[in-house]
């Protein structure tokens, strides 16, 4: 492996990649045999993850496409240096900032969403000129073969490759000497990638995960807020990071919004052929002993040899269940009520900066409260997980949620060093920086004033 990181960083230094000809070409290429292999793409989710072709297309190959077309349409003016002023002290200089490539940027992808969260990020690294080795997840054999085919008939190894393993293999790429990692996946293991990437002092754009919250408050629409709260909890059986981890609902509203909860669970994800499966029996295992928790009121069942749980809702769940103590990655959604909007506030508060949060209410004041009172990484007011379908929004963590940020402008941002230069006049020379003018403290006093 080392090796083959040599070898990426010796094309590199070539200059090759530098070119936004050669980036326009690079990230065409991939598209096309993105497009050959699209039957193909649907047909492994639907094997690994039992994901429909609707859920395949619009959660996987669609985003990729469009994460494309807005790339390309927009990556020759943000590759220009950028003008920036100068001050007075500085004067007969000119400053810019010139956008360049990292160089040879590690991507280690999960299995929940497979294809799309290993090409998002390396469109990234394309647009910014940037080689790079991507390490899909083990948990998904066959889509992670099929990444390397295509990857394989898009590029030259010297210039993007796919390793396949488990963990040892991730550990060894980690060892090395990257010029940037970007690591997708649970917090515990993030903290493990940006303590081996310390040893380099490597770079790192971290995207974990947390507990995200939906509010609904007793102004929401009910109807609409229990309809998207259940499609964005339980799309991909709720393995995404950004899906919502609980509901706190108020008091008011409590027994409506789950009535309509439940109606929306068996229109929307009654059909099990529409419905995912759990990536492995050991996620399934885990993800039952939370069904202990608190009531079921609303599913239940499950096949742990098939890794199927169907959709679940939990009531009479308090904070020091285990449910509530880590990221549930799967279909059990908790139920748990607040009083005020500062209390919720608080619970919220209490526990690490989420990477999503949902809102439902037609309050502006409470909108504002919320937004002003609560880091998160992101999230939607009255919606659930559209905000990481829009190119124009950088999507990411904050605190243990994630470091940095990619999409759009973002990622191309996220394997980017902005190198700062000033250019100096050489018609004249101004006296007064250096030690021996007459009286030159008193004047770069009068000067910096």
């Amino acid at each position: 492996m080392n090796e083959l990181l040599q070898k990426q960083k010796r094309y590199f230094r070539t200059g090759e990649t530098l070119s936004l000809k050669f980036r326009l070409k690079q990230l065409i290429r991939l598209k096309e045999t993105v497009k050959k292999y699209e039957q193909m793409i649907t047909d492994t989710l639907k094997a690994e993850l039992n994901k429909s072709p609707f859920e395949a297309y619009t959660t996987e190959i669609g985003i990729v496409y469009e994460e494309i077309r807005f790339v390309t349409k927009r990556l020759s003016d943000w590759m220009k240096p950028q003008r920036v002023s100068t001050p007075l002290t500085h004067v007969g200089s000119k400053s810019y900032v010139y956008p360049e490539p990292y160089g040879v940027s590690l991507i280690i992808a999960p299995w929940n969403y497979p294809f799309q969260l290993a090409i998002s990020p390396l469109i990234g690294a394309i647009a910014a000129g940037n080689c790079a080795v991507v390490k899909p997840s083990e948990y998904t054999p066959a889509m992670s073969t099929l990444l390397k085919t295509i990857v394989a008939e898009a590029f030259p190894e010297e210039y993007v490759t796919v390793v396949e393993g488990g963990v040892d293999v991730s550990q060894e790429l980690l060892s090395l000497r990257f010029d940037h990692i970007f690591f997708t996946g649970s917090v515990p293991v993030g903290k493990i990638v940006m303590a081996t990437a310390a040893k380099h002092l490597t770079p790192v754009t971290l995207e974990l995960g947390g507990k995200s919250p939906a509010i609904v408050d007793q102004s929401a629409h009910l109807e609409l807020a229990a309809k998207r709260i259940i499609w964005g909890k339980f799309l991909n059986a709720g393995q995404t990071c950004i899906a919502p981890d609980y509901v706190l609902v108020h008091e008011a509203v409590k027994q409506p919004l789950l009535e309509k909860m439940k109606r929306y669970v068996d229109e929307l994800y009654g059909n099990p052929d529409a419905y995912g499966r759990i990536v492995s029996e050991r996620h399934a295992e885990r993800l039952v002993r939370f069904l202990a928790n608190g009531t079921v009121v609303h599913g239940g069942a499950y096949d742990i040899e098939q890794r199927w749980i169907e959709p679940t809702l939990l009531d009479d769940i308090t904070w020091d269940d285990a449910v509530m103590q880590e990221e549930i990655f799967g279909p059990i959604l908790p139920i748990l009520t607040f009083e005020t909007i500062d209390e919720a506030i608080q619970m919220i508060n209490d526990y690490e900066k989420p990477l999503a949060l949902y809102l439902f209410t037609e309050d502006q004041d409470v909108q504002q409260q919320v937004l002003h009172q609560v880091s998160f990484g992101g999230g939607c007011i009255n919606d659930t997980i559209m905000h990481i379908a829009s190119p124009h929004l950088p999507f990411g963590g904050v605190g243990q949620s994630g470091i940095g940020s990619y999409h759009g402008k973002a990622s191309f941002d996220a394997f980017t060093h902005y190198k700062s230069v000033l250019k100096q006049t050489t018609k004249f020379d101004i006296p007064l920086r250096y030690p021996n003018f007459p009286h030159a403290l008193k004047w770069v006093r009068k000067l910096l004033k």
